[in-house]
């Protein structure tokens, strides 16, 4: 399938490991568990939490060892942020057009950057509402940008 927003033409990338347990795997499910909440109780998102296990605790997949995804064991425990992670990346890319924008208004590349972003906040924002993420009567305010992400 093609890309949305490039013009790249084909789908390629690094492949997943094997979902089994391998017999050198260091932790156990119950511990795989503790690290993710440890993690999160120190302030990082699921994203990071998983690199942090991948390079720093060898544990190559998660949902082998647990049954479950980082942030299905952070719901468990009541970790998880008002907003997902990914719409929280993509305000804070849209914050930094928005001053970008204020400084150069004639930058059409960068209007064009806002309206791409935009454009995917609202595709978000209808999934997660359609997965009951957000609840049905959430509105994205493009005034109260900040107050999303601080």
């Amino acid at each position: 399938m093609a890309r949305m927003h490039s013009r790249a033409k084909g789908k390629s990338g690094s492949k997943r490991p094997v979902k089994k347990i391998p017999s050198w795997a260091p932790y156990k499910g119950k511990e795989v568990e503790k690290l993710i909440i440890k993690h999160a109780k120190s302030g990082s998102a699921p994203s990071e939490i998983g690199v942090i296990l991948r390079d720093t605790y060898g544990i190559n997949s998660v949902k082998a060892l647990t049954e479950k995804t980082i942030t299905q064991v952070l719901e468990e425990n009541n970790l998880t942020k008002e907003l997902p992670e990914d719409m929280l990346s993509l305000i804070k890319k849209l914050i930094d057009i928005n001053q970008h924008m204020d400084k150069n208004k004639q930058d059409k590349t960068a209007l064009r950057g806002q309206q791409l972003t935009q454009s995917k906040i609202r595709r978000l924002i209808k999934y997660y509402k359609n997965t009951k993420r957000l609840p049905a009567d959430w509105k994205f305010d493009q005034e109260r940008l900040k107050m999303y992400v601080e």
